[in-house]
């Protein structure tokens, strides 16, 4: 899987969906010496404790730390923490994202928009990722091969929208795609082997999709377990020619 030394990596969103089956894939990466796994309650997760307790039995570390991706506090406590125990980052991957939730869900129509839905999900789905990468600078510009992909969206693509709706996911996700273009641009002057990659994995059976699967072809609802595999071996298989790209889980280019 690995198209560079992985020994070192973060995952964003850990504790469940396609963020905490890519922590369990790269769990079974015998290269890994240490999986930093964060969520809002990475502490509480019976999943991520169980798996941080199958990497302490093969002698490999498992830091699971709770971490509010639109906290800039918590970001800074992220940094601060990880300066302790981390010189070398490989890889950073950021799975958190926002479609709906009690307070939120997408707009059919425009009477349907509200600020403070529209700020909740641009906090998650744009604003979170940058932050990260800002939070995780410290790693991104030393001057080494290192991978920061976010999970982005096919229906952020401006290009690709025939449909309408969805307006602050739409949106979101196209916002988070120019700043992640952007931060490939910097790093491209700061860290010429960074790699930035903005990733689309399809519908996935998860908590994110769940009340939207109605209309999908059953061969196009993917695990969690296939999306992860098939956009790991995206980010394994990227070069510096791809930093600041958008692509699908199987390797398409996706339109801006």
């Amino acid at each position: 899987m690995r198209g560079f030394l992985l020994k070192n990596a973060l995952i964003m969103g850990a504790s469940s969906g396609i963020g905490y089956a890519m922590a369990e894939r790269l769990a079974r990466d015998p290269g890994i010496e240490t999986l930093v796994l964060c969520s809002r309650r990475a502490l509480s997760s019976p999943p991520l404790l169980s798996l941080q307790s199958q990497l302490a039995a093969a002698g490999r570390e498992c830091l699971l730390l709770e971490v509010d991706i639109t906290d800039e506090a918590s970001l800074s406590a992220l940094t601060e923490h990880l300066k302790k125990d981390l010189q070398v980052i490989d890889l950073i991957i950021n799975t958190a994202g926002l479609l709906h939730s009690s307070e939120v869900a997408p707009e059919k129509a425009l009477e349907q928009m509200c600020l403070a839905s529209m700020q909740q999900v641009f906090a998650v789905n744009a604003f979170g990722p940058i932050l990260l990468a800002q939070a995780l600078m410290p790693w991104l510009k030393a001057r080494r091969p290192v991978v920061f992909a976010s999970l982005s969206a096919r229906v952020g693509s401006i290009a690709d929208n025939r449909l309408g709706g969805w307006y602050s996911y739409r949106a979101s996700k196209a916002a988070q795609n120019q700043l992640l273009k952007t931060l490939a641009i910097e790093l491209a002057r700061r860290n010429p082997e960074a790699i930035v990659l903005a990733l689309h994995p399809g519908t996935t059976d998860t908590d994110l999709s769940r009340p939207f699967q109605a209309n999908v072809a059953q061969e196009k609802l993917f695990t969690p377990a296939f999306v992860a595999e098939h956009l790991l071996q995206q980010m394994m298989q990227a070069t510096v020619e791809d930093t600041g790209s958008f692509i699908a889980w199987d390797g398409q280019r996706i339109a801006w």
